[in-house]
């Protein structure tokens, strides 16, 4: 084989090798597709939850009582209620979220639960404190009612 041939064969597989590896352009359909493969469990969790519901304008303060549901979603989100809406609080570092956790939480109302309430964690086990939570606006999720779209 001579040099020259071996070049070129050098030089198209080197083109080939980077083309290779360049990330391929997806349509948005793919691009859907490939997110909700990478879905956390956390976000499909929270995902099912919604489902059937839609959202609101955020809150800075929701209302709460003591029999209000409260459910922690691992590196997700806290969720506060039950029945037709629910409020979803991603937190400014929703990856912090630890359902192992004991979340303490310092209210300046009594009767709500606002984004600049000290909300901070505690390991469940021995009650070490493993952090705080930095709230933002909740976010309501109403559930729709497929009689009223019927109709």
């Amino acid at each position: 084989m001579s040099a020259k041939r071996f070049a070129m064969i050098m030089t198209g597989a080197a083109a080939f090798a980077m083309a290779a590896s360049q990330p391929a352009f997806a349509d948005d359909q793919n691009e859907e597709i490939e997110s909700s493969a990478e879905m956390t469990k956390g976000e499909k969790e929270l995902a099912k939850l919604l489902e059937g519901r839609v959202a609101g304008e955020p809150k800075s303060c929701i209302r709460t009582r003591l029999n209000d549901q409260f459910r922690v979603i691992d590196e997700t989100a806290f969720v506060y209620g039950r029945g037709k809406t629910i409020y979803v609080q991603r937190t400014a570092h929703p990856e912090r979220i630890d359902s192992f956790d004991v979340v303490i939480s310092r209210r300046f109302n009594a009767s709500q639960v606002c984004k600049q309430d000290i909300i901070e964690t505690a390991d469940r086990a021995i009650g070490f404190p493993t952090g705080n939570v930095f709230l933002v606006d909740f976010v309501p999720y109403t559930r729709v009612d497929d009689a009223k779209d019927a109709g």
